[in-house]
């Protein structure tokens, strides 16, 4: 007889209001709780970019060795990259590109039925939220526990659209094995024995969050999403438009990543950091956001068998 899995919550965030909503209000003036005169000033650094790795040249011919070399400094120097010939099949990322953009476009009353609940950060509302005096971000999300099945919200599954449900569970298994190649690659990277990435990983936790950054009137007030650095192993962003808006930050100064058609964006997590003894890292990052233009994008969370030692 199989044991019922412990119910796994990743923390619980107040419930906000939908800045889709109030984005919808034409206001030439964010609310006050928007306004965000702390955060820095985007310095940039315009000759820098995030290096692009070849995945296919990563795993067979010749160039597998300068591929993996320019794999580990990435993830030393830059904790970030761009990944390109990553294997998902382009078909699979534009209708789950159509999904999504359609999830966010359903009227609020459908929308509440999948809103969060008080005891989880699952659902559509916003992540972190912790007392009702905090500034909030100019950006709604969409969160879920997709793999394994076995601790996934099931009622929230049900409630979804039937097309997004398909196209999901595809898109989050593709995810999966891209995570489990890359991290097998890392492994290798920095002499580890790669079968034990890979049973730290096979167990481990997928999450998604999608991201709506609607457009903001007062851009250089507000921010898409607070800087932090990601908790899992590994992140791979996925973004729907080709709309600006991810930074991370180096030496102190924030850089843009400019979209590559049909790349995914990839980061090192917090364990990640852990597991490779520091000398990946784990960086800040942060999204801003644009006056005229709207801007979506999913995070895939992968995260190491959470009975694991780190």
């Amino acid at each position: 007889m199989e044991s019922t899995p412990a119910k796994v919550n990743f923390g619980k965030s107040l419930l906000v209001p939908s800045v889709q909503e109030l984005a919808k209000q034409h206001l030439t003036n964010i609310p006050a709780r928007y306004v965000r005169p702390e955060q820095d000033s985007p310095v940039i650094s315009a000759g820098a970019s995030v290096p692009v790795i070849d995945l296919q040249k990563l795993i067979s011919g010749d160039s597998m060795d300068s591929e993996l070399q320019k794999l580990h400094s990435a993830c030393q120097q830059w904790g970030f990259l761009q990944i390109i010939n990553h294997g998902v099949t382009p078909s699979l990322l534009e209708e789950f590109k159509t999904e999504v953009v359609e999830l966010f476009g359903l009227p609020m009353e459908e929308k509440k039925k999948l809103w969060q609940q008080e005891d989880s950060f699952e659902g559509f509302g916003n992540a972190f939220v912790v007392s009702e005096e905090q500034k909030l971000d100019w950006c709604d999300m969409f969160g879920i526990i997709t793999l394994p099945p076995r601790i996934r919200k099931v009622e929230l599954f049900q409630k979804l659209p039937s097309k997004i449900r398909g196209i999901m569970e595809a898109y989050s298994k593709e995810i999966k094995s891209l995570a489990t190649i890359i991290v097998c690659q890392l492994a290798k990277a920095l002499r580890m024995d790669e079968k034990e990435m890979r049973d730290l990983f096979n167990d481990g936790m997928q999450s998604m969050r999608m991201n709506y950054y609607p457009p903001c009137p007062e851009p250089d007030r507000a921010i898409g999403f607070s800087p932090h650095s990601d908790a899992d192993a590994l992140t791979i962003l996925f973004q729907l438009n080709e709309t600006e808006g991810l930074q991370v930050r180096k030496d102190g100064i924030w850089v843009p990543i400019q979209p590559i058609p049909n790349a995914l964006i990839v980061n090192i997590g917090d364990m990640m950091e852990i597991v490779s003894n520091g000398v990946y890292k784990s960086i800040e990052h942060r999204a801003i956001v644009n006056s005229n233009k709207e801007r979506l994008s999913v995070a895939t969370f992968s995260i190491f068998n959470l009975d694991s030692e780190l």
